[in-house]
């Protein structure tokens, strides 16, 4: 192997090492926006973003738009009562890093256990969802550029994690009290039984095709 061959392949290895290191990295800025959202901890979560303009929250509420909506969101809601629980566990990563190095793509299963405290007693459920997600890296520091949140289903326990005689039924009129999002939510219900696949930011790992899920939702009227 002559010097060019061994300089090439030094360049691949460190090319990868980076690879490696920036996706631990955005592994571990996620994981820790969930242990922030378990008990609502408003500036944690807000410090996880970037403060390019482009920022957004995307929730089945509507969309927070900039540092400044994510802010508002996370300042907004009142969750100061012990009771409140919101504990989402980070599962099955699969991210992508751009050629650039200084972009990058992630999608995350969810799945935990979500109590809200309300004007009459506690909800409690099971929720499971889909982050669809981008990331930033500014000076050096991945942060979060954009949130897209897919709630799978919600599911009420047989027997939940609330006090006996405090539980009541989920009241979907105060699920989310908090401020206005800065646009409306347009959707269309996609939660189960409606058979609604998430899209996929990447594709196939193995044909490197693009993956069906748009044929499955257009066949189900979801455009």
């Amino acid at each position: 192997m002559n010097t060019l061959d061994v300089e090439a392949r030094i360049k691949t290895l460190e090319a990868q090492v980076r690879t490696l290191q920036d996706t631990l990295e955005i592994e571990r800025l996620q994981r820790s926006y969930g242990y922030y959202l378990e008990h609502w901890m408003p500036q944690e979560m807000i410090d996880l973003f970037s403060d390019h303009p482009d920022v957004v929250m995307d929730l089945p509420e509507g969309k927070y738009l900039k540092k400044e909506g994510v802010r508002r969101l996370f300042e907004g809601v009142p969750c100061n009562n012990p009771e409140f629980l919101h504990q989402v566990m980070m599962l099955s990563p699969v991210v992508d890093i751009d050629s650039n190095g200084k972009d990058a793509k992630g999608r995350w299963y969810c799945f935990g256990a979500v109590s809200i405290p309300q004007s009459k007693g506690v909800t409690q459920s099971f929720v499971s969802g889909t982050y669809e997600n981008e990331y930033i890296k500014e000076n050096g520091k991945w942060k979060i550029k954009k949130v897209k949140w897919h709630i799978n289903y919600h599911a009420k326990p047989d027997e939940g994690w609330v006090k006996p005689g405090h539980a009541v039924p989920r009241d979907l009129n105060e699920i989310f009290a908090g401020p206005k999002p800065d646009i409306p939510a347009n959707r269309f219900s996609m939660e189960y039984p409606s058979g609604y696949i998430f899209p996929f930011h990447f594709k196939h790992p193995v044909t490197g095709g693009k993956t069906t899920e748009g044929q499955r939702n257009s066949s189900l009227g979801y455009t």
